[in-house]
């Protein structure tokens, strides 16, 4: 859509795909701060709900390639935030504790004085108009297409509180389906910068349903290997967003 919007959180689907586009293997040298960064687009982009668990140590230490004393090292510094908790107990583990509320005339002057909106969406742009063209030119195997499915399917099926970490999700989807890592890291974080200007409009009943014809569009054209038409329909659904964060925000 144009607004790119359980305990078990991020398992309530197949393993951890969720996590997929944003948590990889670390460089050696900078282990640490490489691991606090990607955590911390799970938070930012909403891939794990406010209340949400994350996966369990073990199996994060392994997908960032880090040993598990640096795991709870950047943990530690999560809770010491207040963006997670860790709970003790058979249902134990690391939760990621909800936001507070993003309204208020001074968040909002916060946001906009501290980002070059135009800069962000033209940036998000190039990122989603390519990767939307080299999935169509390059194809997908019948599992990738099944994931790309699966995302705009629970864009439907997303309630509204729900809906802009359903859309969130197909549109990092298609990022790492286009087959370049450097893509989808960029596009993770460029993604966080927008989600974050979004919290700060409304989300439109109108403009959702419309989105949703675009997001539907966008894929068949994918599937169906049209790049020109795949990039054509994100380019047009990058403008609406655009419009819209434009209209309330500049």
């Amino acid at each position: 859509m144009s607004q790119d919007a359980g305990p078990e959180g991020l398992h309530e689907q197949t393993g951890a795909d969720r996590l997929t586009p944003v948590l990889r293997p670390v460089r050696a040298g900078n282990g640490f701060e490489e691991a606090l960064e990607q955590i911390l687009q799970v938070v930012r982009l909403g891939l794990v709900p406010g209340g949400g668990r994350l996966p369990a140590e073990r199996e994060l230490a392994e997908r960032l390639g880090i040993s598990r004393v640096t795991l709870r090292e950047v943990l530690k510094v999560l809770q010491d935030q207040g963006l997670v908790e860790a709970r003790r107990g058979r249902y134990g583990g690391t939760f990621v504790l909800p936001r507070p509320d993003a309204g208020g005339e001074d968040e909002l002057r916060r946001r906009i004085t501290a980002v070059d909106i135009e800069d962000v969406l033209r940036f998000r742009e190039v990122l989603e108009v390519g990767a939307a063209g080299l999935c169509a030119a390059h194809g997908l195997t019948g599992e990738q297409a099944g994931r790309l499915r699966e995302a705009l399917d629970r864009t439907h099926e997303a309630p509204l509180a729900d809906y802009r970490r359903a859309d969130t999700l197909l549109h990092l989807t298609l990022a790492e389906l286009c087959g370049s890592p450097s893509l989808t890291a960029q596009y993770a974080a460029v993604r966080a910068t927008v989600n974050d200007l979004l919290d700060c409009i409304p989300l439109l009943v109108r403009n959702l349903e419309h989105s949703q014809r675009q997001h539907a569009a966008l894929v068949e054209a994918v599937l169906d290997g049209d790049a020109d038409g795949a990039r054509e329909m994100m380019r047009e659904h990058c403008a609406g967003t655009a419009a819209l964060l434009r209209g309330f925000l500049a």
